[in-house]
């Protein structure tokens, strides 16, 4: 027989595992209730200044008085929609890396995508979302564990937690100090640089409950083979890492650290080429600087200025005028032209071309446009074309000389005529950016004449000698310089032959000068390849004109990367 309730009704019996289910529920409900009773007052006494419409304060009440509304409001069970997010940016970071150069908009979401607080916030969510809670078992701890254990002040070990995929690179090399592996670098934009959670200097102390010994090379094999969450035991070494720096350059040399053996890793070394733009995002090894590239790619380990020039100090240079090499052939010389440029012979004896500090600057056109090439090899044909179709955009100088004008000859024409004595006195002075004698005559280029052109809002053209770049490379004449490289004997050859059967000239070159264009041409390119901003190999003229006149043009166009000195 069942009890009956004191008003009558039969008393429902609840089973006792359920009695804090039920309580649950039906204080949620009265919370419920008691919430859209306390809205539906406050709907009641809304002040007219609010500038709501009565239509719409009575089309609310409605709703909220609905029995439908009191029936939907029940608790919402919230799913991630994926856990794999941060695979998703790196899709999306790498579809856009081709636009953060011209599109100021990708740039910004770029950056955004890379905030390490962000990609912290989706790596929390997408351990949440696959619901990977699992800790890992505590260790048993041996009696030399123990003893390590107490000796440590309970301040000063941390636990990290960090998630990871099998043969994810983590970003983090390691080094020995006084038996304990220490926290040697870690590579900028790495998953350890993006979650901050570690730094330079900590001591790694045990790994998922395991001790991690005295060996970097088994810590890395241990951490590589990790996957999902891990827990690491630290010594925190309380060192705050740096701000990147700003800093870009442009290396002089090709670089692959799968060839390199002084490398401390070769998996975290970054490959380049001579004149790509590098930031520098980390220079507190003398030896290895930490760097990515402007356009894509990740960073990685590149050697340092330091270090290419003790390894470059003792790589012999070619030796000008010293056989095949150096563009000479054995025989008798023929009486040439030879321009000395001033200041420059102790540069070409002692330095060593390793990086450039660079600086990223808006369109604008440059004040020369500096032509470099081996005799014979077609400057002058390109620079005279480019002043005939652009007399206002090029212009010249007018070459000085020591000897007397001939009668059909006009001062300033051609050549400006001075006297012997008052050119030494002008070369003594550096007045000249290069100047020789041939024939008993001086022949020179006065600075003050690049000037004159450049001051009538023209761009100067000049095809000098390469030892000239030393002077002009600066803020004060800012020069495009294009090398014209010559093709090979063959092409050459046949070029000669067309221009000669054309009737445009009546030289006759020897195949002994056109074999010393190509060598001398080889060698310039050796020398100096470090000056140049494009390089044209001249097998059409036509074609060399289009690339020259196309790149010319490009400059006031798109922003240009130009030496930093420039700028400050």
């Amino acid at each position: 027989m069942e009890d009956a309730c004191p008003n009558g009704e039969q008393e429902e019996v609840v089973p006792a595992g359920q009695h804090g289910a039920a309580e649950a529920t039906a204080s949620q409900e009265a919370d419920n209730s008691q919430a859209t009773q306390q809205v539906l007052d406050n709907l009641q006494e809304l002040p007219a200044s609010t500038g709501a419409k009565d239509i719409d304060l009575l089309f609310l009440r409605g709703i909220m008085e609905s029995p439908i509304a009191h029936e939907q409001l029940e608790e919402v069970k919230l799913e991630a929609v994926q856990d794999n997010n941060m695979e998703l940016v790196t899709e999306i970071l790498g579809d856009i890396s081709g636009l953060k150069v011209k599109d100021d908009s990708a740039a910004e979401l770029s950056r955004i995508l890379q905030e390490p607080h962000f990609q912290s916030l989706l790596e929390a969510h997408d351990l949440v979302a696959s619901k990977c809670y699992e800790v890992p078992p505590p260790p048993e701890m041996t009696n030399d564990a123990a003893v390590n254990h107490a000796l440590m002040q309970a301040d000063a070990v941390r636990m990290i937690g960090i998630r990871k995929k099998a043969g994810e690179p983590l970003g983090v090399t390691f080094r020995v100090e006084k038996d304990e592996l220490v926290i040697a670098r870690i590579l900028h934009g790495g998953m350890i640089d993006r979650q901050g959670l570690l730094h330079v200097g900590d001591i790694i102390k045990e790994v998922n409950g395991k001790d991690v010994g005295n060996n970097p090379t088994e810590l890395q094999e241990m951490l590589k083979d990790c996957s999902g969450g891990i827990t690491l035991k630290i010594l925190p070494s309380y060192r705050d890492a740096p701000a990147p720096p700003q800093v870009y350059v442009r290396p002089f040399f090709d670089y692959d650290p799968a060839h390199d053996n002084l490398i401390p890793c070769r998996e975290a070394g970054m490959a380049f080429k001579r004149g790509d733009i590098l930031q520098i995002v980390n220079r507190e090894d003398p030896n290895w600087w930490q760097a990515c590239h402007v356009v894509g790619g990740e960073t990685g380990l590149i050697p340092s200025q330091f270090l290419e020039e003790k390894r470059k100090a003792f790589v012999p240079r070619d030796f000008v005028g010293s056989g095949m090499l150096c563009g000479t052939i054995a025989g008798k010389k023929k009486k040439k032209m030879m321009y000395l440029t001033a200041k420059n012979a102790e540069f070409d004896r002692h330095e060593l071309q390793i990086y450039e500090e660079m600086a990223k600057v808006p369109a604008f056109n440059r004040k020369t446009l500096v032509l470099i090439g081996a005799q014979g090899v077609g400057r002058r044909s390109l620079k005279n074309r480019l002043m005939v179709l652009h007399p206002t955009r090029f212009g010249t100088t007018i070459p000085y000389t020591s000897r007397r004008a001939r009668d059909n000859e006009l001062d300033g024409n051609s050549y400006h005529f001075t006297s012997r004595t008052e050119m030494e006195a002008d070369v003594k002075a550096g007045r000249f950016l290069e100047h020789g004698e041939y024939d008993g005559n001086l022949y020179g280029t006065k600075i003050d004449t690049i000037h004159e052109v450049i001051d009538s809002g023209r761009t100067c053209i000049l095809d000098v000698n390469p030892q000239g770049l030393k002077v002009l490379r600066t803020a004060e004449f800012m020069p495009y310089v294009v090398f014209i490289a010559a093709p090979d004997f063959d092409t050459l050859k046949a070029m000669h032959q067309a221009v000669v059967d054309a009737g445009i000239t009546t030289k006759q070159l020897t195949d002994v000068d056109m074999k010393k264009t190509v060598e001398e041409s080889a060698r310039i390119q050796r020398a100096y390849s470090h000056f140049f901003d494009l390089t044209i190999v001249n097998d059409n003229l036509d074609k060399a004109f289009e690339t020259l006149s196309a790149a010319v043009d490009k400059l006031c166009s798109e922003p240009q990367w130009v030496p930093v000195n420039w700028v400050y």
